[in-house]
């Protein structure tokens, strides 16, 4: 939103501001001694950011001979608001990072904590993007006493110690003392700026909001208050390493420091009044952005903190807050945003201030971004600005949504908007789609209702423009590799087509690449048209799963081609036109699918997986069950008994061959019957030989495996480190795994159909 939009209308109409001066005095608060302490002089100002929260200027917590302040037992001082005096205490001291926390930046911002939890008082809004120049802005300053101002209507004591905006235009300006340093002796380039008793005055303009024959109070005798404005006009002009600067035509009031400084042009609050350059005479104030900063290493000792993530939980509570105030079932009055709403009122913007609530709020919910530079990637892609990193640090997904006001007309706003939040669904529900537990759900939940927020928002985008914001790029788990039997030709060779897709979990599917014909290929020339594109495929999926990433290959064959080695398969190492062929199967998860499973799950292979996810431990189930069994046609009923009767944890395991006779016949079993994993080698022995010392070392290290293996979803892992030992020759007796073949077909995350009539699922 740029300052500029709207700027005449708010010279024109004044009167609109009325509203939101009244809200941003009632947040504005006072700092002093500890509740009790009769006589106390204020400390300066406060703003209430967030359910039990104030945010100051950290040098106002202390005197100006830089010693501590005079507070009560265990750091309580008293804050003013409401007619009234409420204990707090120092939470957050960001002008003071740890000394093990590096070089960060310090800021003259502190947080304060009401101890009081049933406190309700309101909140003022803080910008979510850097202030830019403004033209009408005031700053705030808390009273030096609670309730003290002008007589008259409940509403005179009722706004409690703070300088309302619009009750001074109302009832006159509030009388307070000429109290407090406006910043410490640890600022060292700003010294206390005294008030002069001229009212507030906009630049090139008369008066603020004041009542038709309002004054300026009694006289004053010799000891009397000296009459101060509650609220200054004031132009902001640069800013720099000092931060916001801005010029008044009159004097800051003593007692303002860690007061709002406030756009009306926006209905924000873009900065906290630090003081008066003692070089130029410029206010001073520190932006709201300087908040991202906070970490847990600027806690104070002994204090109660936000938790790991201070700053994504302060704005979560901020947002939650004002989004809540719009509650149908509220019984408030007017509220922040319908303040903002009615200045914003008629200025055409596609993404109004109710669009700004709603999609905070909805980001609010979710986790903070597992990496900072997932938000500027998302801004960046949004603003199409590639790879290069924005103008200021963004921490979170709401500093994301600040940084895509650029000005622009309406409609490429919107479109911006629209996008950005799209890629925050995706990443948000894909960092969690694997992720069992009522926690990861909650957030599932909390994505689908940003996406659908999203698909609402969308519709009056063009058609060029959905489809752009539609195929947002997810991170892929596994790519698919589908062997699709067509039928024999004459000499009785099958023949296939293949295809690869990237999968994203749950069942759904992208597909990426495909060879379709109408006479298809035999299996051993479509593996080769597949191996030569494979390499290239995964090292995008590893690129686009994140840093360092290795997502997982899957091999969906048909029966007859169940002893299909894909661990061995050997794919190019990089893009490189010459590039070197490395073995799959060491570097990466590699499992077997059953070609025959689809998308409808039957359910005793649905039963199974419960069972086997739900085992304590995992054992195999040695097919045939002892050494010297027959293995033939009249132990065919044997078999279908053992593996019926199998117990939840039990996977079986084979050392003959899968490939056809009395291997093929076992594996087709344990599939009829629901098993979803199973373990043999690709070169199994025959019928024609009886087990051997080979199969007894095969069948140790499969028990050996499984003992202790945290669970089925571990197994392709555990499966890859067996793999990479082996063809390392890193342990003695693992050389039997160099072709171990892992079934594993997860019914909540079956394979696509080759070919369908329907759409097919893409990652949204």
């Amino acid at each position: 939103m740029s300052t500029s939009e709207g700027r005449a209308a708010g010279r024109g109409d004044r009167a609109r501001y009325t509203q939101l001066l009244d809200h941003a005095g009632r947040a504005t608060v006072g700092l002093c001694a500890a509740p009790g302490r009769a006589g106390a002089r204020p400390w300066g100002s406060g703003v209430l950011i967030a359910p039990g929260w104030v945010l100051t200027c950290a040098h106002v917590l202390a005197a100006s001979d830089g010693r501590r302040r005079d507070m009560g037992p265990d750091g309580v001082f008293g804050v003013t608001f409401g007619g009234r005096v409420v204990p707090a205490r120092l939470a957050y001291d960001l002008s003071r990072p740890a000394p093990d926390a590096g070089p960060a930046a310090r800021a003259d911002l502190a947080l304060v904590r009401l101890l009081d939890p049933e406190a309700e008082h309101p909140c003022a809004w803080l910008s979510d993007q850097p202030a830019t120049l403004l033209e009408d802005a005031y700053i705030f300053r808390g009273h030096d006493q609670p309730g003290a101002g002008a007589e008259g209507d409940g509403a005179a004591s009722g706004d409690g110690g703070v300088s309302g905006g619009a009750a001074a235009g109302r009832r006159g300006e509030r009388v307070v003392r000429d109290s407090g340093d406006v910043c410490g002796p640890q600022d060292g380039r700003s010294v206390p700026e005294p008030g002069d008793g001229r009212g507030p005055r906009a630049p090139g303009e008369g008066r603020g909001p004041r009542a038709p024959g309002e004054g300026r109070g009694a006289p004053a005798g010799p000891r009397a208050p000296t009459p101060v404005d509650p609220f200054i006009a004031v132009r902001f002009g640069a800013r720099d390493a000092r931060g916001l600067q801005f010029g008044s035509d009159v004097r800051v009031t003593p007692g303002a420091s860690g007061g709002p400084l406030l756009d009306c042009d926006r209905g924000e609050v873009v900065g906290i009044v630090k003081g008066r350059h003692q070089q130029d005479h410029v206010g001073l104030a520190v932006p709201v952005t300087a908040l991202r900063g906070l970490g847990p290493e600027h806690l104070v000792a002994g204090a109660e903190g936000l938790g790991p993530d201070p700053y994504h939980a302060l704005m979560s509570l901020h947002d939650r807050w004002h989004w809540a105030g719009q509650d149908l079932g509220s019984a408030v009055g007017p509220t922040w945003f319908d303040a903002q709403h009615a200045i914003m009122a008629g200025r055409g913007r596609l993404w109004g201030v109710q669009e700004r609530l709603q999609a905070l709020d909805l980001l609010a919910r979710l986790p903070a971004p597992r990496d900072p530079l997932v938000v500027e990637a998302a801004v960046g892609e949004v603003l199409e600005r590639g790879e290069r990193p924005g103008a200021w640090s963004l921490r979170t997904w709401r500093d994301g949504h600040g940084a895509l006001y650029q000005g622009s007309d309406p409609y490429t706003e919107l479109r911006a908007f629209v996008h950005y939040l799209r890629i925050v669904a995706q990443m948000t529900a894909d960092e969690v789609r694997d992720v069992p537990g009522d926690e990861a759900a909650g957030v599932r939940e909390q994505a689908a209702r940003l996406a659908e927020f999203v698909q609402a928002k969308a519709v009056v985008l063009q058609p060029q423009d959905r489809r752009r914001i539609g195929p947002v790029r997810r991170r892929p788990r596994s790519v698919l590799v589908e062997f699709e039997p067509l039928f024999y030709d004459e000499g009785g060779q099958e023949l296939f087509n293949w295809s690869v897709s990237e999968g994203y979990g749950q069942g759904q599917w992208l597909r990426v690449d495909v060879q379709e014909s109408a006479g298809g290929v035999p299996f051993e020339q479509a593996r080769e048209q597949v191996l030569r594109r494979l390499g290239g495929r995964l090292l995008r999926a590893d690129g686009d799963a994140g840093p360092g990433a290795r997502v997982r290959l899957e091999v969906a064959v048909p029966e007859g081609h169940w002893d299909t080695a894909a661990g061995q398969w050997e794919v190019a190492a990089s893009t490189r036109r010459t590039a070197r062929l490395r073995p799959v199967g060491p570097g990466r998860a590699v499992i077997l699918r059953d070609q025959g499973r689809r998308e409808q799950v039957d359910p005793a292979w649905l039963r199974r997986w419960q069972g086997l996810t739900a085992a304590r431990e995992l054992h195999a189930l040695r097919i045939p069950p002892r050494p010297g069994a027959d293995a033939r046609r009249g132990s065919a009923e044997a078999i279908w008994r053992l593996l019926e009767t199998a117990g939840d944890g039990a996977l079986p395991a084979l050392c003959h061959t899968v490939a056809d006779g009395f291997g093929r016949d076992a594996v087709g079993v344990a599939l009829d019957t629901g098993f979803p994993a199973g373990l043999w080698p690709a070169h199994g022995h025959g019928e024609e030989r009886d087990c051997d010392a080979g199969c007894e070392e095969f069948h140790r290290g499969v028990r050996e495996l499984l003992q202790g293996s945290g669970g089925v979803a571990r197994l392709p892992e555990l499966v890859r480190q067996l793999r990479a030992k082996a063809a390392e020759a890193a342990e003695e007796g693992t050389h039997w795994a160099r072709d171990l073949v892992l079934l594993y077909d997860d019914p909540e995350d079956p394979i696509p159909p080759l070919f369908t009539d329907r759409p097919q699922v893409s990652p949204r």
